[in-house]
């Protein structure tokens, strides 16, 4: 995981490294957010931000409520990567990472994977959620009509933004916008994006920069567990259907010669 941060939109606290552990985010008795890295955060646990090797997890306390992500309620828990806003009474954290570096034109011309239709932004909040843009030919990012990716909002710029191949990389090119777009959660107007970087336009259209070679988490991987006194809630009963289904079988097979005997006996 590249070094992670949680930036307080309304500065409210300072940023918070997010190192490998558990940052509790609390409601302290002034009743401002503040984020520690275990006991050093004091006050009514809201949730806990989780980093391990296999990314970074939220978890929500037992009774807490009001706490989205990228305007999406969590009650539960829900996989974070850098670009996503928290909102937690009232306030808006962004997980925020660091701008990558340029590449060297001698590194991209060496790899050129500008024919791969697997390299795509995929959209995953505002309208464009669960749409899919290959990345080969340059892409036109505004509310123009010829616009490759459609922002349909008059106030947003009618040529916002390109995103073109080169190499291993997608370059985002500003266009002249007036405020630029958002990597990881940090404004920027020209940048290098690689696979799982997060680009935000116009504060609501979200993408995720996706590669055939990256792979995702382990579909069983399970966050670490909260303390006893701070669980998200009771964990389910181990499940016992292969206990329960010969039980089944025996007592439908006993009900049925019941009732064959009966219909034999009664019959005589």
């Amino acid at each position: 995981m590249p070094d992670l941060r949680l930036h307080f939109s309304n500065r409210q606290q300072p940023d918070h490294p997010l190192a490998a552990g558990v940052h509790r985010l609390v409601r302290q008795a002034s009743g401002t957010l503040g984020v520690g890295v275990g006991d050093a955060a004091q006050g009514a646990l809201l949730a806990q931000f989780c980093m391990d090797r296999r990314g970074l997890w939220l978890q929500v306390a037992n009774g807490a409520r009001g706490i989205h992500v990228n305007g999406r309620p969590v009650r539960r828990m829900a996989l974070l990567r850098a670009g996503d806003a928290v909102y937690a009474d009232g306030v808006e954290l962004v997980v925020q990472a660091p701008r990558p570096r340029l590449p060297s034109p001698q590194a991209t011309a060496d790899t050129d994977h500008g024919g791969d239709p697997r390299v795509l932004l995929r959209g995953v909040g505002g309208p464009h959620h669960g749409r899919s843009f290959t990345l080969g030919p340059p892409r036109l990012v505004g509310s123009a009509r010829e616009a490759d990716i459609r922002i349909d909002d008059p106030s947003f710029p009618a040529r916002h933004a390109q995103l073109e191949r080169q190499g291993e990389h997608v370059l985002l090119r500003d266009l002249g916008s007036p405020e630029g777009s958002l990597v990881n959660g940090l404004s920027v107007r020209d940048a290098v994006l690689c696979a799982g970087d997060q680009l935000v336009f116009d504060g609501q259209h979200r993408f995720v920069v996706e590669y055939p070679t990256v792979a995702g988490v382990e579909a069983d991987a399970e966050p670490p567990a909260m303390a006893a006194s701070e669980a998200v809630g009771p964990a389910p009963a181990p499940g016992r259907a292969g206990v329960r289904l010969p039980w089944l079988l025996l007592a439908a097979l006993l009900l049925g010669g019941l009732i064959s005997a009966l219909l034999w006996f009664g019959a005589r």
